[in-house]
């Protein structure tokens, strides 16, 4: 089993969850990536995109399918506006890399936001804290271990 921190802060929460592997070969647009090669809609497939900057983050999860919409993020966190967060920063401020940029087990805990549309579905699919690396969990255990909001946060 691959272990990652996301894994090990599941593992720690005692939450159920199942790991996907597959081969990377995506320069961007990993969990489309994902939903491609794991045969599997794109609308069950989120990805996990970091807003802000040094003074204010906050994490977006959503389906590979459609866009985060900043200003409906900002709302739901209670800010007037985010920006998606430079790679470089997002990657020292979760640990994680681009591509592979995992809800669980980030350096610092940050105010997360999960689009509604993820209950629609039994099981969804989140990175899993490096590229090719994918973990199958219910949304409502992913809303639970994160202390997550959850709101409309796609685009139109």
């Amino acid at each position: 089993m691959a272990m990652t921190p996301a894994t090990l802060a599941l593992d720690s929460l005692g939450i159920s969850y199942t790991l996907h592997k597959f081969d990377s070969e995506a320069a961007a647009g990993f969990g489309k990536e994902a939903a491609s090669i794991m045969d599997l809609n794109e609308n069950q497939v989120f990805k996990t995109i970091i807003f802000g900057d040094k003074n204010m983050a906050a994490v977006g999860i959503a389906p590979v399918s459609r866009k985060i919409s900043a200003k409906k993020l900002a709302t739901a966190v209670g800010v007037r506006s985010l920006e998606p967060m430079d790679a470089l920063l997002a990657q020292r401020l979760t640990g994680y890399v681009i591509g592979g940029i995992s809800p669980f087990g980030q350096k610092k805990v940050l105010t997360t936001v999960i689009d509604s549309s993820a209950h629609a579905h039994s099981s969804i699919y989140v990175s899993g804290g490096r590229r090719g690396l994918e973990i199958c969990i219910s949304p409502v255990d992913l809303v639970s271990a994160l202390g997550a909001i959850t709101a409309e946060i796609q685009s139109e």
